[in-house]
């Protein structure tokens, strides 16, 4: 009978083990480059880049400001809208937000995960 406990006692620790493992994996920290990657593509497979082809000037992704919990990155369109990406570094969840200066408007335009857009390094 003790040994019966012994084994079960030991399969439920290598299962728990096993378990955090793999969410621990799904977990890991977001970089600043696995946001800026994340999000170029998810802005390349989004949005119409056929404008920007002869002048790639009017259309990018780029950085923006870090806080301790997010990176912010930002997508700027030909048409001088802007879409404010807020890349959770701990979970990749990704708000977005959708600027219009020359109306002065902002919107909630949803979100993403991110890692639904990380290459596979497989």
């Amino acid at each position: 009978m003790k040994q019966i406990v012994i084994v079960l006692v030991v399969s439920v620790l290598l299962l728990n083990s096993c378990g955090s493992k793999s969410t621990n994996e799904s977990q890991s920290k977001i970089t600043a480059e696995m946001a800026l990657e994340g999000v170029s593509n998810y802005c390349h497979k989004e949005f119409d880049w056929s404008m920007a082809k002869d002048n790639p000037d009017i259309m990018g992704v780029e950085m923006g400001e870090e806080t301790d919990s997010a990176y912010q990155v930002v997508f700027r369109s030909y048409t001088g809208a802007f879409v404010n990406f807020y890349v959770d570094k701990t979970s990749g969840t990704t708000r977005m937000e959708k600027y219009v200066p020359t109306l002065d408007v902002k919107e909630d335009a949803g979100t993403i995960n991110l890692y639904n857009y990380l290459e596979k390094n497989e």
